[in-house]
């Protein structure tokens, strides 16, 4: 699974307060539902990452580790959790700086799941691609960006220096 995060990491790299965060209504056209029943669904799902026949790339901007949808504890959690779910031999994080000139502009968040089935998440809804062309178009996309990334140890040492700056900020 590769995943593309432009604006917020993915619920399978949520701490508890976070996903809770940013499950909460924001507008009051937000649909209600249960964010507890629905933040335990998020953090159940994460056991997936376990699976060690599973490979799981997670590509984010710089943008979506900082933008802080909950306190400066939390998104410092948020952050050194994600550092520490990049150390599993199955997955692959990925953040574009924001000084790097990319020459893509980060729309959407996708999901490529296979050569088969891609699903790109809007506001009011999703879109699923099942053409091969536009397949690879998303693949293409998604190497780009990748190409701009930071990863690996560089990754994980980014991340925890977001989290290190957001415990220095003040409320």
């Amino acid at each position: 699974m590769r995943h593309f995060l432009p604006a917020i990491p993915t619920g399978l790299l949520h701490v508890r307060e976070y996903a809770t965060a940013t499950l909460s209504r924001t507008v009051d056209s937000d649909p209600a539902r249960g964010v507890t029943r629905a933040v335990d669904a998020r953090m159940e799902r994460q056991r997936i990452l376990d699976d060690a026949s599973r490979s799981f790339f997670f590509l984010m901007t710089e943008q979506a580790v900082r933008w802080r949808r909950a306190n400066r504890h939390v998104m410092a959690a948020q952050c050194s959790h994600m550092a520490k779910v990049n150390r599993k031999p199955n997955v692959r994080l990925g953040i574009v700086p924001q000084p790097v000139e990319v020459a893509g502009a980060p729309m959407n968040v996708f999901v490529i799941y296979d050569d088969r089935l891609v699903t790109i998440e809007l506001f009011s809804g999703e879109v699923v691609l099942r053409d091969p062309r536009d397949i690879i178009q998303q693949q293409n996309l998604f190497d780009l960006f990748w190409s701009n990334a930071i990863t690996g140890d560089a990754a994980t040492e980014f991340l925890f220096q977001v989290a290190g700056e957001f415990m220095r900020q003040r409320d």
